[in-house]
């Protein structure tokens, strides 16, 4: 035990940069997926068949899409994209291949729970809307997206929790982060207390998040 603590001691500047590549690649993924998978689900929620841009095509385009990206595998994914990484952020590795990753990979699952969440919206609400005269873009922006805001924040914060597991799996390309730190300084030395230590910290990190996005979706929803 003492042998473990004296190796993590060792490290302990490596575990706080570990702590900030985590933080920097799940806050930055979120926010750009955040904002690609908002526009990617309004677009899935309005060109549905009989909604305010309904389109029997261009809806059946992005649900095809958005059904064959969500599952795959992220580690799969990783290596699928590594070629646009680099077209896009200049490698294939390290933190920015990782966090474009991400973000990509992430951007699929948030526009499929941002298209669920307006969905499950009471209808009137939208045809009181569309009864005014009110424009498509202006019922989205002041109609759906108020509505649906609780819904959402739950939507990102689980989508959060997810953001952080891929970083540990960035690990597989040098992404950094307590991933890296687990397998590196820890499993790969057969140092136990820092991928224990590396565990709880991610833990601690993933509540954090659950708890700020619960406060947030309670706060919203009692407005």
């Amino acid at each position: 035990m003492t042998t473990g603590l004296q190796g993590f001691l060792t490290t302990i500047d490596v575990y706080l940069s570990s702590i900030r590549d985590t933080l920097v690649m799940s806050l930055v993924s979120l926010v750009v997926a955040g904002v690609i998978g908002l526009a990617l689900g309004l677009a899935l929620y309005a060109t549905r068949p009989g909604n305010l841009l309904g389109h029997r095509g261009v809806f059946t385009v992005l649900n095809v899409v958005v059904n064959i990206v969500r599952p795959i595998p992220f580690v799969i994914f990783l290596a699928a994209v590594a070629p646009l990484s680099r077209g896009v952020v200049d490698t294939t590795i390290g933190v920015p291949a990782v966090t474009f990753a991400i973000s990509l990979a992430a951007a699929f699952a948030v526009a499929r729970i941002v298209e669920q969440s307006l969905v499950s919206l009471d209808p009137g609400v939208v045809e009181a809307a569309r009864s005014t005269g009110a424009h498509p873009l202006a019922i989205v922006l002041t109609v759906l997206i108020p509505e649906g805001l609780g819904p959402l924040v739950l939507g990102y914060t689980f989508i959060f929790v997810g953001i952080v597991d891929m970083t540990a799996q960035g690990a597989l390309v040098g992404g950094g982060g307590l991933g890296e730190y687990a397998i590196t300084y820890g499993s790969q030395r057969y140092d136990w207390w820092i991928v224990y230590i590396s565990v709880a910290t991610i833990v601690v990190i993933v509540q954090l998040g659950q708890f700020v996005g619960n406060r947030l979706a309670r706060a919203t929803l009692r407005r």
